[in-house]
């Protein structure tokens, strides 16, 4: 039973193109002190996670329908019978839902405080990390933060202007991929960004929104890495 759930944890990270360093270190954002060789013992069949730190795991992978990822097939879940694209727009309409605001439970006055990392874009530049530190300041968020995000980022400049201003902070939902034409953090050249991304038949692009900056073109010798998705 460990071998396949190692197994089962060792191929969701590999599909959201995530290290074991760096599940490790979101691991520790949201209070699972671990270590990368932890990872990969659970990986390895070596060990497992405790109930606690198997669930942060399953919201870190993005898994929807546990049973159905690590026991088989769920006939009680109600994602059972679609596959994954049919998943995925399930659970995209259920985002749009949170994001609504109009189908929230209200908040007990009892509820955890929330809290989650908060990011300087201008910080990251030219050291090529931006996650992968600990430079970010812990930040205590109410109900009008999606509950989909895990980071925020402080933007720095007015190229995202009219939407996003200088100083603003907005939330992000880490991923590793994005749709064509949906807003994002990313990090290129040991720059990080907050850009939309557009995609042609032959070229990738990086879009401000302020019609005074130019679309920053990506070149194909160079790494362009997807942070998240801006869910704010």
């Amino acid at each position: 039973m460990s071998m396949q759930t190692g197994k089962k944890i060792s191929a969701l990270r590999r599909k959201l193109g995530i290290s074991q360093k760096d599940l490790a270190s979101q691991l520790r954002m949201h209070g699972v002190d671990v270590t990368n060789q932890a990872v990969s013992k659970w990986e390895n069949g070596s060990s497992l996670p405790n109930a606690q730190q198997f669930l942060i795991l399953c919201s870190i992978l993005q898994v929807q329908d546990v049973m159905g990822e690590f026991c088989g097939v769920d006939n009680s879940s109600i994602l059972s019978g679609l596959n994954e694209a049919g998943r995925k727009k399930a659970m995209d309409y259920i985002e749009l839902l949170h994001l609504s605001g109009l189908y929230s439970p209200e908040v007990p006055k009892t509820a955890d405080v929330r809290r989650l990392p908060l990011y300087d874009i201008a910080v990251s530049a030219g050291t090529g990390q931006f996650l992968d530190t600990s430079d970010y300041e812990l930040t205590q968020v109410d109900a009008d933060v999606p509950v989909s995000a895990n980071f925020g980022v402080r933007i720095s400049g007015d190229s995202m202007e009219p939407r996003f201003s200088d100083g603003q902070t907005v939330w992000v939902r880490q991923q590793s991929t994005l749709d064509n034409g949906e807003i994002g953090v990313f990090l290129y050249d040991d720059n990080a960004y907050i850009k939309k991304l557009r995609k042609s038949y032959d070229s990738t692009y990086l879009v401000s929104l302020n019609n005074d900056y130019g679309d920053i073109i990506i070149d194909d010798r160079s790494e362009l890495r997807i942070l998240g998705k801006v869910v704010s």
